[in-house]
């Protein structure tokens, strides 16, 4: 939870003076939808209780002076200067989603900031998305911009795309804008129309493996690459628009890992539309089969999850009260997400904790969450 009196004392001695405002942007955790978004499927994420927090006053000049109480470090740029690819990673989302606002046409002013974030770094619960979409409200905010919630997650996926070098979908940053407390998004992110889907009782955990590979950014963009590459031999402009029954044998276009990839996205879309009618009708286990079919398909055909990953899943599906369990975010480490019915989470929590724990020596930990709002400001008492 935020501690808004010790962010405005940290902000006060960095800075010379209490901030004007503070804002916020929240994690995300997809339910089910896959490496579907930058394939122009479908996708049902949800906002999390998770957050970055911006407490912001503008400045009299061109300079951005930004710091995080989380690394202890302080870096400062000018908007008339050029990008600077040498800065610190996660200075570069700011530094990107600042000038990307500039190009788009909103003139900003310089700015103080100061950065508070509980979104677990490379848990694939989307800190970079709570990031840039928190930093990108703010800055339009305090130079006295209204921004559109579509155009503010747009700008945070070209940050993504052209500062830290990942080609994702708009998912994560979509969600950190739209998410709708005690709600699911069902997103199509071709025709970005989308609907908010209500809950039921169940209980959402989360379970992070503690474990983050080196080769998942390069892999992810391979992924991309590879999905377009199947499109193109199958004559389409996206596997969104391939149906299922054309790869329930392999085409003679396709090699065998073109075929995997592109079976898991097109089979993963439907499972999203099959998940998000099971919600509606409250058949919740038909919801928690959907989720473990889609771990199934990311570890066998898309080949995103690891060692760890599927311990944790394996040990969560044998537990009492579990609906579902899968992998969740790009993969290569991170998170599972769990479907538990009301009622068991406390005693999955535990168990989970000691036998993966007990399976690979590593630590987890798990959080139990709830679907929340997307970005907002927040009011300074």
């Amino acid at each position: 939870m935020l501690n808004a009196t010790k962010l405005k004392t940290e902000f006060e001695s960095r800075y010379g003076a209490p901030p004007s405002r503070l804002f916020r942007a929240p994690g995300r955790v997809n339910l089910i939808g896959e490496h579907t978004d930058y394939n122009d499927g479908f996708v049902l994420p949800c906002a999390i209780d998770f957050a970055s927090h911006v407490a912001s006053s503008p400045r009299g000049d061109r300079r951005i002076r930004v710091a995080s109480v989380n690394i202890d470090k302080q870096f400062e740029f000018s908007l008339d200067d050029p990008p600077d690819a040498s800065i610190p990673a996660w200075t570069k989302y700011v530094q990107g989603v600042a000038l990307i606002l500039e190009r788009k046409g909103l003139r900003l002013t310089g700015a103080d900031l100061l950065i508070d974030s509980n979104v677990p770094i490379g848990s694939g619960l989307s800190s970079s998305a709570a990031l840039e979409v928190s930093i990108g409200y703010a800055l339009s905010a305090i130079s006295g911009h209204t921004i559109d919630g579509m155009d503010l997650a747009r700008i945070g996926q070209a940050a993504e795309h052209e500062f830290a070098g990942v080609r994702s979908g708009i998912m994560d940053q979509f969600a950190a804008v739209f998410g709708k407390r005690g709600h699911a998004l069902f997103l199509d992110c071709r025709s970005m129309d989308w609907s908010a889907i209500p809950l039921p009782e169940v209980r959402l955990v989360v379970c992070n493996t503690k474990t983050k590979h080196d080769l998942a950014e390069g892999e992810y963009n391979k992924r991309r690459a590879q999905c377009e590459e199947a499109a193109r031999l199958l004559g389409r402009t996206s596997l969104r628009d391939v149906d299922p029954a054309e790869l329930a044998e392999k085409p003679p276009e396709l090699s065998d890992l073109l075929w995997k990839r592109a079976r898991h996205v097109v089979l993963e879309n439907q499972r999203v539309l099959d998940a998000v009618a099971a919600l509606r009708s409250r058949a919740l286990g038909d919801f928690g089969k959907l989720m473990n079919q889609s771990h199934d398909s990311l570890r066998d055909d898309y080949q995103v999850s690891c060692r760890e990953l599927d311990i944790m899943v394996d040990i969560a599906r044998g537990l009492p009260g579990v609906l579902g369990a899968r992998m969740t975010g790009g993969g290569f480490g991170g998170c599972t997400i769990n479907l538990v019915e009301a009622g068991s989470e406390e005693n999955f929590g535990e168990i989970i904790f000691k036998n993966y724990q007990t399976a690979t020596g590593i630590t987890p930990e798990i959080y139990h969450v709830e679907a929340g709002d997307g970005v907002r400001e927040i009011e300074l008492s």
